[in-house]
């Protein structure tokens, strides 16, 4: 069997400030940049990403492998019509050129381009009437994919990641494999049954490492084994505002109906899903240092609404004042870190100036929030050049493990006793290398403020006393709503609600 392999990955937040462009999907900062061929199969090797999954089983198939190309850009607004008419013409060109007897596609399945709701779904299509009917093609998706009618419509089969943080990915590639090759044995497509959720899941309540999530993909893994099927439960991206944006439950099996009727009986009740603590960014950084002079720490706190991977640019440094006007350097010298601040103005100035260096800089950007508001200014003082890097580093964590990500320039420094990391590309801070890549010791720091929502937790989770409570979740102004009722959805339907009532 020859299976064509190719990949596109974007996770599109409508409300967010920035778009993203050819460019965005060629710098190779959160994903690697746009690649093609046998390239892309060696890049992928030993990283924990879909289409690396994928890969490694089909060898042990003994499938032969055709590669088309992968791109991927950290999450923004839409996809531009630019880019996205780029992507489909390499989509068009590798299915038109190439032979082969199937189609893998490493997908996201939350992509909204400008001119497009449903950017998986058209790819799908577009690729569908070139190769027609007959055609195997199957896909991996993201825990957060928007997954919609026109994309099991148009696929054999779908699977999405069951862990939040995103340790499966490459495990989600695998089972893309082993439902190929049912299909491939049947020769036909399984029955499949799938469901929406009539409501919107909070991003900070997805995580697969609590409860309630915790404990309905377990009830997913038991009831594929019992019924033989292969199922899956994408949660939604919930800052897409387009008619189909919400989670979805689905299974394939000859007891698909079984599988799925158990599992969203047990999901589809909204309460559970409801926001838990979340704290105002003073209260969280006076709540964290309490918490540090009990000896906890490191303490973490997630500034959630400004996480580049739900769409934010990282640049708001609402939580570096909030540092600052609780005097936490001065409680705790060079123990308190923050980070990525996305700030290529700032990174440039402090590389002229050199390590040792005290740069005058206005640090970070006023952007405007979700609500219509401003985010606080950027910081004005005067900052120490602590240490400076290129910004190439390789993740060890457990998600994204082996990817090779290019920031840019990027400085480390120190105001009040209080450090920043300052970086060219635009990436969320979800693994400690992010931290000693810049030489500081993320064990050794009694607070760290992040810009992420939940990935954190994947690596992060070993250095705190208890993952339970040690991780904070600020509600700083910024691009992304930590409750996606507060967006102003134009075309949403008013049956999907807004939050879990």
């Amino acid at each position: 069997m020859r299976i064509l392999i190719t990949g596109y990955q974007h996770e599109t937040n409508t409300f967010a400030p920035s778009k993203a462009d050819w460019a965005a999907f060629n710098r190779g900062d959160t994903f690697p940049a746009y690649i093609e061929g046998d390239a892309m199969v060696q890049s992928m090797r030993g990283v924990n990403l879909p289409m690396a999954g994928f890969i490694d089983e089909a060898v042990r198939y003994g499938w032969t492998l055709v590669p088309g190309f992968w791109c991927g850009a950290t999450p923004s607004a839409h996809v531009t019509e630019d880019a996205f008419e780029r992507i489909s013409e390499a989509f068009l060109r590798f299915v038109t050129k190439e032979t082969f007897d199937a189609i893998y596609i490493d997908f996201h399945g939350a992509g909204v381009a400008e001119h497009i709701d449903d950017t998986e779904g058209e790819l799908l299509r577009r690729i569908r009437s070139v190769v027609g009917a007959k055609m195997p093609i199957v896909t991996s998706l993201d825990l957060h994919a928007n997954v919609t009618k026109l994309m099991f419509a148009e696929t054999d089969a779908m699977t999405a990641f069951r862990t939040y943080p995103h340790v499966d990915m490459a495990d989600a590639g695998a089972l893309a494999a082993k439902l190929l090759d049912r299909r491939l044995t049947t020769g036909a497509r399984e029955q499949c049954a799938f469901r929406r959720l009539p409501f919107l899941i909070p991003t900070n309540s997805q995580s697969t490492w609590l409860e309630p999530a915790k404990g309905h993909y377990a009830l997913m893994r038991a009831l594929d084994e019992k019924n033989n099927t292969i199922s899956s439960f994408a949660m939604g991206f919930p800052a897409a505002d387009f008619d189909e944006c919400a989670p979805m439950a689905w299974s394939y099996g000859e007891k698909a109906e079984d599988t799925l009727n158990a599992l969203y009986a047990a999901i589809s009740e909204p309460t559970q899903w409801q926001l838990k603590s979340v704290y105002l960014p003073d209260d969280s950084v006076r709540r964290a240092l309490d918490m540090a002079d009990q000896g906890r720490s490191p303490i973490i706190i997630a500034d959630t609404q400004d996480n580049p991977s739900g769409g934010a640019d990282g640049n708001t440094c609402g939580m570096l004042h909030a540092l600052l006007r609780n005097s936490a350097g001065e409680r705790f010298p060079k123990q308190v870190v923050f980070g990525l601040l996305h700030d290529p103005v700032t990174a440039a100035q402090a590389w002229a100036a050199g390590v040792g260096a005290v740069i005058d800089a206005e640090v970070g950007t006023s952007v405007q929030t979700f609500d219509g508001s401003m985010s606080e200014p950027p910081l004005r003082g005067q900052y120490r050049v602590v240490a400076l890097t290129d910004g190439v580093c390789k993740l060890a964590g457990p998600m994204m493990t082996g990817l090779v990500t290019q920031l840019g320039k990027t400085a480390l420094l120190e105001i009040n006793h209080v450090y920043v990391i300052v970086v060219t590309g635009k990436m969320q801070l979800l693994d400690r290398v992010q931290i000693s890549m810049v030489g500081l010791d993320p064990t050794q720091m009694k607070l760290i403020v992040i810009k992420s929502a939940n990935h954190f937790r994947a690596d992060f989770s070993a250095m705190v006393t208890d993952p339970e409570t040690d991780f904070l979740i600020a509600k700083c102004p910024g691009p992304k709503a930590v409750d996606p009722g507060d967006y102003h959805w134009t075309q949403l339907p008013d049956s999907i609600s807004r939050r879990p009532a």
